[in-house]
């Protein structure tokens, strides 16, 4: 099952001037998996296949997976450890190779159980990293979570004695998934890349999540590029675009509009796929039809957009990311070492994350053109550098309110205006 990696694939369809799409999508149930990776590369669309694991797997509480799957209890996504290696190898028959690859997601800071299942059936290409699947899902430390990671890379990378590419995409441009400057989600997506190839992982996609400003997350991507240009230059790598992780809007015409304009911006910076998000997101759990209309909507809107990637070293994004970047390199030839000593110090700091590891002192809010903003930068080094604008002390309910910042926006328009998204399939 090796044939065309993953990163190679992305790579071609990019080549020839077509945006890969990608659902987060995973059910418990073989035979629904299996529908919809079909349902997904049956999509008229450029795609490749996801297949997400459940909270159990994610957290490594294997005995209540394995509980689960014995009793036939539903779980919110696929056990890929619990489930019979020969049971998941036929959900895959027919369905994964060279014409469509399969991403494992999962959300684990411990994820060697993952890698070496998802290994067994030939499987190829993960995602996450030791910050990203760490700090915002739990109360791992930050330090077990590196040495983790480190063994996975490892684990993974040698497959490539085998003749496949491994793939290993990170989580870090999601980091919290909203209200967090642009800047520190390149610096960390960056810095999670830079980790994967120092433990032997060449084939690298780097995430970006939109945010709350289309002018804003242009710059973000094009930072994120000409840091891969300046240090990858090795590596095979693409960026990829998430649509808003945060409070989706609650009307068709807003979800519509709001992947839109994901789709724009992947395709406008140059970006290679895109992991898109659907109409009931603000609601439950997306039907694989949902999936697939949010699929084929992209494709539509990539297909009639143009590439304009911005250059991507002389922004204010840039400046920032290159600043945060440099200051943790600086710190430690180990660069696990140096992301641990980088969030003690507190020269990374995610701003409302609760986790014991990171420092908290960093604040940030939406200003009145819709741009994040930096109110606190703690003690990252960014003096001189950051546009720092204090705010007034933010409130739980002022919280609240940026939280629902791009829900009220994609969703103030009514169906006859002009600006909302027609829908997928008219």
């Amino acid at each position: 099952m090796t044939g065309v990696g993953f990163g190679a694939f992305v790579r071609r369809a990019h080549d020839a001037g077509r945006l890969v799409v990608q659902p987060r999508m995973g059910m418990s149930s073989p035979d629904l998996m299996r529908a919809g990776l079909l349902a997904t590369r049956n999509a008229t669309a450029t795609t490749v296949g996801t297949i997400t694991l459940d909270s159990y797997t994610r957290v490594g509480d294997l005995e209540s997976a394995q509980l689960a799957v014995l009793e036939g209890v539903a779980l919110n996504g696929y056990p890929i450890v619990s489930h019979e290696t020969a049971t998941t190898l036929r959900v895959l028959d027919g369905i994964h190779g060279a014409g469509f690859p399969v991403q494992v997601r999962h959300g684990s800071a411990a994820p060697q159980h993952i890698f070496r299942a998802l290994m067994s059936v030939g499987l190829d290409a993960s995602e996450g990293g030791p910050v990203s699947y760490c700090l915002p899902y739990g109360r791992v430390p930050l330090r077990e979570s590196v040495a983790h990671w480190a063994a996975s890379c490892e684990l993974l990378a040698g497959l490539r004695e085998s003749g496949a590419e491994p793939h290993l995409e990170t989580f870090g441009g999601c980091v919290l998934g909203q209200l967090c400057p642009p800047s520190l989600l390149v610096a960390v997506s960056f810095l999670e890349a830079l980790f994967f190839r120092r433990h032997g992982i060449r084939s690298i996609s780097l995430s970006y999540a939109q945010q709350t400003d289309p002018g804003q997350d242009a710059e973000a991507v094009a930072a994120l590029r000409s840091l891969c240009e300046r240090y990858l230059p090795d590596t095979e790598w693409h960026v990829v675009v998430y649509a808003y992780m945060g409070l989706y809007p609650e009307t068709e015409e807003g979800a519509y509009r709001l992947l839109g304009k994901a789709a724009e911006l992947a395709v406008a910076s140059g970006s290679e796929r895109l992991i898109v998000k659907t109409v009931a997101e603000s609601r439950r759990i997306p039907t694989v039809a949902e999936n697939v209309a949010a699929l084929e909507y992209a494709a539509t809107v990539a297909g009639r957009t143009a590439r304009a990637p911005l250059e991507g070293a002389g922004t204010q994004t840039y400046a920032e990311a290159s600043a945060l970047v440099n200051a943790v390199l600086e710190l430690d030839d180990d660069l696990g070492a140096a992301l641990l000593t980088a969030f003690a110090e507190g020269r990374l700091d995610v701003p409302y994350c609760l986790h014991p590891d990171n420092a908290g002192f960093s604040r940030s809010y939406i200003d009145a053109d819709g741009r994040l903003r930096w109110a606190d930068i703690g003690k990252m080094p960014l003096n001189g550098i950051a546009d720092v604008r204090p705010a007034q002390a933010i409130t739980s309910a002022g919280l609240l309110e940026s939280l629902s910042y791009v829900r009220r926006s994609y969703d103030r328009y009514g169906p006859g205006d002009t600006r909302a998204a027609e829908p997928a399939h008219p």
